[in-house]
């Protein structure tokens, strides 16, 4: 359901055996969500910084180049985010922060001083655990020494920086504006500066790419010394240039059988360097899983501050107005920016579990599913897509490959 922005009003919510609506009242606790043990009971801020140089030509993110804003004004955005995040401290009571993660658009172009302003907004408004893990994403184009020292030393204990390839034909291609060697010197300064976790995200099946463009990008993040890698299939979003061009004639569509290749080079590449997967599309070293997105997988809850973004209590979703502009004049007005919400149900619920849970390596406990799903779960195992070992269902190699096929079939 999507409301007019300034007629939306959060509504209260009945509480049920998993527990009450977060928005039942502004000291009402998060409902206890089902999922995973281990996460569902954390909670995780999550801030969208809408601002971009320049838009990359496969990217459907709710992002703004200036041109778009006529003109933006990051401090504009960090004001009205502090007035979100005490609004939303109020409603939720204030639980603490197990994870802060800064993501985009491109948090780096806001600069040390004011990244660390955002933090400092999340630790008044919510507070953070004494263990908590703060991650911000980053273009390698736009960040120094100077910013990872000064982010490093505000409390940030991660970064996520965008390498994509290392291949200037496969930059060109996704409009990318970075040089290829950044991504590394970045990882390194990085490192220099004290931080422990580093990832760095790759792109592969984009038209042109050849495999050694691929393993070239691949070793390149392990030279750099990073302990996680994300790697994701190109997908030709509806909307983007990308998808004009593909439409076109220009540029071929990415196929399947080389996305499934593609995914077997990084998927060995990594592992041989001891790196394992955690995710369908995420490898770390051991103790270097993001924490914050282990949160999503496995049913925690979080707060989605920004333009566009998304947060969940266990029971309703809502989502913010996208634009900056309306963003701010509605938190000019100490409303909450809401566009709209759903409550889902414990079908909703069911089917999110399984989608999420079986791309992980832990998978899917096999008690979670119904009688007519495990059968079809009996037919993937003979199928060689899942091994099962009478209490929990992991994807096999191949199974990975078609993971949403699996998750389908399992669901009917």
């Amino acid at each position: 359901m999507t409301l007019t922005p300034a007629a939306v009003a959060l509504p209260a919510v009945t509480p049920r055996s998993c527990g009450g609506s977060s928005f039942a009242s502004p000291s009402s606790s998060l409902a206890e969500p089902p999922g995973s043990p281990e996460h569902r009971g954390q909670f995780g801020v999550y801030v969208h910084v809408p601002f971009c140089f320049a838009r990359c030509g496969y990217c459907d993110f709710n992002t703004y180049t200036p041109a778009e804003l006529g003109g933006a004004n990051p401090d504009e955005w960090v004001a009205a985010l502090a007035r979100e995040l005490e609004l939303a401290a109020e409603r939720l009571g204030g639980p603490r922060a197990d994870t802060v993660f800064v993501g985009g658009g491109t948090p780096s172009l806001l600069g040390a001083a004011r990244l660390v302003q955002v933090l400092d907004q999340v630790r008044e408004h919510f507070g953070l655990a004494d263990d908590a893990e703060v991650t911000t994403e980053a273009n390698p184009e736009s960040t120094s020494p100077q910013f990872f020292e000064a982010i490093r030393a505000a409390g940030y204990t991660r970064v996520s920086l965008g390498m994509q390839s290392v291949s200037p034909r496969v930059l060109a291609t996704l409009d990318r504006i970075h040089s290829p060697g950044r991504p590394v010197a970045a990882a390194r300064e990085a490192l220099a500066a004290g931080f422990e976790h580093l990832n760095i995200d790759l792109i592969y099946g984009t038209p042109g790419e050849t495999d050694d463009d691929l393993l070239r990008s691949a070793e390149a993040a392990l030279e750099a010394g990073v302990d996680h890698v994300s790697a994701y299939s190109l997908i030709v979003e509806e909307g983007t240039a990308l998808a004009r061009r593909v439409r076109r004639g220009e540029l071929a569509a990415p196929d399947n059988d080389v996305l499934a290749h593609r995914y077997e080079l990084v998927d060995a590449t990594l592992q041989a360097a001891g790196m394992d997967w955690y995710e369908v599309s995420n490898w770390s070293r051991p103790g270097a899983a993001c924490r914050h997105n282990l949160g999503y997988w496995g049913g925690g809850r979080w707060w989605g501050a920004g333009p566009g973004a998304h947060s969940y209590d266990g029971v309703l979703r809502h989502w913010n107005v996208k634009h900056p502009n309306a963003y701010a004049q509605l938190l000019g007005e100490m409303t909450l920016p809401v566009a709209g919400f759903e409550e889902l149900t414990e079908a909703d619920r069911h089917t999110e579990d399984v989608m999420l849970r079986l791309r992980m390596r832990d998978g899917l406990e096999l008690a979670l599913l119904d009688p007519g799903e495990q059968e079809r779960a009996a037919v993937a195992v003979s199928d060689g897509l899942l091994t099962s070992d009478g209490e929990r269902l992991v994807l096999t190699d191949r199974g990975r490959l078609l993971a949403d096929a699996v998750v389908r079939s399992l669901l009917g």
